[in-house]
């Protein structure tokens, strides 16, 4: 014979608190502010590109619920990956790890859809280069993220 089933220690569990669309991350006020304007400026300046662009992917303004800042980025990441010349996209790219190629591909995209004058070719350079290395997955991870940069 079978065992008593009709145990009902399980539905003591709360499920709703497992949904993905009630899930919200702790921010911090790091994270709120995103990438420092004036640092990156001052690092472009000074020549330092590929620092300049380490500090934009590790500060993206992703939880912030403020549009100027997020308005401000997209711009600014363009700045920084136009300052770049075509021999050394290679070797910056090469110094990122997955997470930074993934932010780094998502801010390529939000750049073709705030085009300026000649950033269209700079930017499929730049998606060719990160395409090479972070594959096919890097474009899934971007296009499925619900998070904008």
């Amino acid at each position: 014979m079978s065992k008593n089933t009709g145990a009902c220690k399980f539905r003591k569990v709360d499920v709703d608190q497992f949904d993905e669309d009630k899930y919200h991350d702790e921010v911090t006020e790091e994270q709120e502010k995103g990438p420092n304007v004036s640092e990156v400026t001052n690092l472009l300046n000074s020549g330092k590109n590929t620092d300049a662009l380490t500090h934009l992917l590790n500060n993206p303004p992703m939880v912030t619920k403020n549009n100027v800042v997020k308005d401000k980025t997209t711009p600014l990441a363009v700045k920084v990956l136009s300052s770049f010349r075509s021999s050394e996209i290679e070797p910056a790219i090469k110094s990122l790890d997955e997470k930074q190629i993934d932010m780094l591909m998502k801010y390529i995209y939000y750049g073709f859809e705030c085009q300026t004058e000649g950033s269209s070719a700079m930017l499929l350079t730049w998606h060719e280069k990160v395409f090479a290395v972070g594959g096919l997955g890097s474009i899934v991870r971007v296009l499925t993220d619900r998070k904008r940069v």
